[in-house]
Order: structure tokens, then C-alpha cells, then sequence
């Protein structure tokens, strides 16, 4: 039988592409005010960083310059992914965010690894830090972060991107916390090397998140089977519906971590009728559905009929 194809289920996605369209205001907006935040706040950072001489500070204002460009990644995803396929891009614009990714982790990278030379010798040879510039600074952090954080609680939107970014933010609100309990340990000790060491903690945070972030996008461009994809259960599943009698040439990718693409030809009875091969079809829709397989596409054959690839 010929290639089939869901082209209704296609069209519904760009239906619901289109719709979330008309309600991504909100969730743009609330990302705007957080990226206007915590860029304008990483500026803020890195002129107190340099003033306080705390690298702890010039540390989380990477962190933060990063989360900057991360939440700018997510806002060109809100407004490109409900835009659909292009003549040029026949699967849409989503790969765009991961390519921000990729690029905003190489750019903590390299500030991790700056922050760690910096940070290293001040831990064998400690340098005086205005400590109450550290502390003024760190309860700022709180307050901006806080306030991102709540803007985009109340937003009330599913998204994942905005929960995503909601996430970094927590994250940074607790890395103000650790350096506002280091600046207090050192008002009352003096102990400078704490500045130091709670750098290289947040570089090593950084390095940790931004290596695994590049490694996740790295499986994404290499079409590596989606995280969590269970090829074996898909298959038992497929092989159990009435009338299958062999599933093979199956293969799975993802466009952006979240959208998973299939390909697989199903081999049916050779006497069964046109209506029963329709319902196979569906019904191994509906299973691909179960699998999280937004974008299925099927070949049905019949016993004995020859496949048309050369390995199968």
C-alpha cells in the first residue's frame, strides 16, 4: 500500500499552533519584564562586582547574564513556534531555540572557566572585600530575582518555556541566598576566602548545567532517540493491534526536546479489507499518542508485499 501520512493531525497542530499564538501575550510579556530584569540586573552586578572586589558577585553576574540570554532564547521560541512550517523549513522554526541554547551554554562555559582563573589564586592569597557592598548587593539579588520569579507565577501559564526560565530563576535565588550567608560570615570573621570558594561553587553550578545542557541540545542535532522513549514497548504495542503481523523500520527523533517525530511501516494480513487497514491506521495513531509522538508518519504493507527500502 502507499505511503500514509496524518496530514489532518499536521493541520490540527497548526490550528493549535495558531491558537496558542493568540494567547502567548501574557507569557511574552511576563518573559520581557524577567529578561529586562535580570539583564538590567547582571549590569548592576558587574559594576558591584568590580567595586566590592568579590568575585562571588562577578560569578552570578555571568550566571545571570546567561539567564539573560536564556530567557531572550525563550522569548524568540514563544513568538517563532506558533508561526508553523515554512517552504524553507518544512518542520518550523523550533530547532531555533535549541541553537540558542547551544550558544548561550558555550558563553557560560567560557565564563565559568574566566571566573575559576580569577577565583582560584584569591583562594591561596585572599584579597579584602567590601563586604557591605557584597551584602547590599545580595539582598538585591533576592528582592529582583524574587520579583521575576512572582511575576512569572502569576502570569498563570503552562508553559514550558516560562516554567523553564521560572526554574533559573529560583536557581539564582538561591545562590543569593548562599552569598548574602557568606558576606555575613565575613563581616563578623574576616574570612576573605569564602569570597573565593563560594565563586567557584557557582562556577562549577554554571559549568555543571551549561556541559549538560550541551550535551542534551549536542543528542538533539545528532537525531538521538528522545530521553525517555521506550522503542520496545512502542513496538509490542504496535505488533498487538488485530490484524499487525510485523512492525520494523522504526525510527524516532526529536525537533527540540519536546516535539518527537516517527517513522515506521507496519506490516498487515494481506486479506484484510481497506476499511480494516484504516483502522489499524488509527488505532496505531492512538498508540503513538500514548507514546508521545506528536508527528507520526506510517507506511502500511501487506504480507509478502516487498519493501520498497533495502534494509528493513
Amino acid at each position: 500500500m502507499a505511503h500514509e501520512h496524518c496530514n489532518h493531525q499536521h493541520d490540527e497542530t497548526h490550528q493549535h499552533d495558531h491558537h496558542g499564538m493568540l494567547h502567548a501575550h501574557p507569557v511574552v510579556k511576563n518573559l520581557r519584564f524577567a529578561l529586562v530584569l535580570n539583564l538590567g540586573f547582571a549590569v548592576v552586578e558587574f559594576i558591584g562586582g568590580f567595586l566590592t572586589n568579590s568575585v562571588a558577585i562577578l560569578s552570578d553576574a555571568v550566571h545571570d547574564l546567561g539567564d539573560a540570554a536564556a530567557i531572550a532564547a525563550s522569548l524568540v521560541l514563544e513568538r517563532q513556534a506558533g508561526k508553523g512550517r515554512t517552504p524553507l523549513f518544512s518542520y518550523g522554526k523550533r530547532r531555533l531555540s535549541i541553537l540558542a541554547a547551544f550558544i548561550t551554554s558555550l558563553i557560560l562555559v567560557i565564563g565559568a572557566v574566566v571566573i575559576i582563573f580569577e577565583a582560584v589564586p584569591r583562594l591561596f592569597a585572599p584579597e579584602p572585600v567590601k563586604v557591605m557592598g557584597v551584602l547590599w548587593l545580595a539582598v538585591a539579588g533576592l528582592v529582583f530575582n524574587g520579583l521575576a520569579v512572582l511575576r512569572l507565577r502569576s502570569g498563570g501559564s503552562k508553559s514550558l518555556n516560562q516554567r523553564a526560565v521560572m526554574l533559573h530563576l529560583v536557581e539564582d535565588v538561591l545562590g543569593w541566598i548562599a552569598v548574602l550567608a557568606g558576606g555575613v560570615i565575613m563581616y563578623f570573621t574576616q574570612w576573605y576566602w569564602i569570597d573565593p570558594l563560594l565563586s567557584l561553587g557557582i562556577a562549577a553550578f554554571i559549568l555543571y548545567n551549561a556541559i549538560r545542557n550541551i550535551m542534551a541540545v549536542l543528542k538533539i542535532f545528532l537525531q538521538a532517540v528522545p530521553e525517555n522513549f521506550d522503542e520496545a514497548a512502542l513496538v509490542n504495542s504496535l505488533r498487538a493491534l488485530p490484524g499487525v503481523i510485523g512492525v520494523h523500520d522504526l525510527h524516532v527523533w526529536t525537533m527540540d526536546g519536546e516535539r518527537n517525530v516517527l517513522t515506521v511501516h507496519l506490516v498487515v494480513d494481506a486479506n484484510l479489507g481497506d476499511t480494516q487497514v484504516f483502522n489499524i491506521k488509527q488505532q496505531a495513531r492512538q498508540v503513538m499518542d500514548g507514546a508521545n509522538i506528536q508527528h507520526p508518519t506510517l507506511e502500511i504493507e501487506r504480507a509478502g508485499e516487498p519493501c520498497k527500502l533495502a534494509k528493513c
